[in-house]
């Protein structure tokens, strides 16, 4: 996708390579299903890594790593999670059970880690994981949930993470954030995840005195902010681009921008209940300016239902708005629809399908 309108070239090129048939929806959605992005990565364990689209596109996890298998549910320990994550070398982390882990602490994630649910079904609670200085990180096709604690998050990316990809993720009920990226956290992408049962969802750049966060890109695009209350997402200066997203319901607003933040809203679906604005405008005053300001969204192809009102910023200046073609070339775009919705309400977030075989390295 490139420009302001739809690129069928990058559409009819994904149709062409091998679909996920194991995906557990509606036999009516499967022939929609090649319009989502890297629709072909199941075919091989290792095809997932460098196919985010967006911001995080670079991330190319443990690719480079032997196999490591998580054979215990063990919050640490030989054979745990932890344990994998805490290595320094690559390693593409898969696991042999299904179950609950309970973290008593946060999960610390080194670099060039994938973390593949793919498989099975694996849910973390209690905390979550925090990406601190760490680069080329996938998470991929877990769930959170039931995270205690004033400063809990289901992902934590702080300080100075870059080429993050969280992906096919199920979230909710954190005491604190969903996700947050902060502390000149860049270059990472949120996709097909889904969203429930929360009130603060994301949360990218920590507050107006960390003016470092100007560097802070993230593309979050085919989610589902399912009921969430607020912070779909809530920007503090960094350069945010939405596509594709299906926003329902939420409890005080869909999007917020507030100081210097630039929001690139493109062919998403915002579906109002009881509260109408989509979008919000937060004045604070960076640490290092005269004056306080809010930042900016722009609205393109956005579909508005249920009574949703946008309430765009009236005299926005084109020069205060970014656009992704100046940051990547390419993405996987459709018109907001109907059938739009029912596949990111079947297709987001952890998914029921088998770990694909691994063709590189010998399990």
């Amino acid at each position: 996708m490139n420009g302001s309108f739809p690129d069928q070239t990058v559409v009819t090129a994904l149709k062409k390579k091998p679909p996920n048939h194991s995906v557990q929806i509606p036999s009516s959605s499967i022939s929609k299903m090649a319009s989502l992005p890297y629709a072909h990565v199941d075919c091989s364990l290792r095809a997932l890594a460098g196919q985010a689209e967006g911001f995080g596109r670079s991330a190319i996890g443990g690719v480079h790593g032997p196999l490591y298998h998580v054979t215990t549910l063990a919050d640490d320990g030989p054979g745990s999670l932890r344990d994998g994550c805490r290595r320094k070398e690559p390693l593409w982390i898969v696991f042999e059970v299904s179950g609950l882990i309970h973290l008593s602490s946060y999960l610390n994630v080194s670099s060039h880690k994938t973390i593949d649910g793919r498989g099975q079904r694996i849910k973390l609670t209690g905390k979550g994981l925090r990406l601190k200085e760490c680069e080329h990180v996938i998470i991929c096709n877990l769930e959170f949930g039931g995270g205690k604690g004033p400063d809990a998050d289901g992902i934590q990316i702080k300080p100075n993470s870059k080429h993050i990809w969280i992906d096919r993720c199920s979230l909710h009920d954190y005491d604190d954030g969903l996700i947050d990226i902060t502390r000149e956290s860049t270059d990472i992408t949120v996709s097909r995840c889904h969203f429930s049962k929360h009130d603060k969802t994301i949360l990218i750049g920590a507050n107006p005195t960390h003016t470092g966060d100007r560097c802070i890109q993230v593309t979050i695009h085919h989610c589902f902010f399912d009921g969430t209350r607020q912070r779909h997402p809530r920007v503090r200066f960094g350069k945010v681009h939405l596509y594709n997203n299906y926003t329902k319901d939420w409890g005080i607003y869909a999007v917020c921008a507030s100081v210097e933040s630039q929001i690139y809203s493109q062919c998403n679906i915002y579906e109002a209940g009881q509260k109408k604005v989509a979008f919000k405008y937060l004045t604070e005053k960076a640490a290092d300016k005269e004056e306080a300001a809010s930042g900016f969204i722009r609205s393109e192809g956005d579909l508005f239902l249920s009574g949703s009102q946008p309430c765009l910023l009236s005299g926005e200046s084109k020069e205060c708005m970014f656009h992704p073609s100046e940051y990547y070339p390419t993405w996987t775009m459709e018109a907001p629809s109907d059938s739009l919705k029912k596949v990111l309400q079947h297709c987001a977030g952890w998914q029921s399908i088998p770990r694909p075989v691994d063709q590189t390295m010998p399990a």
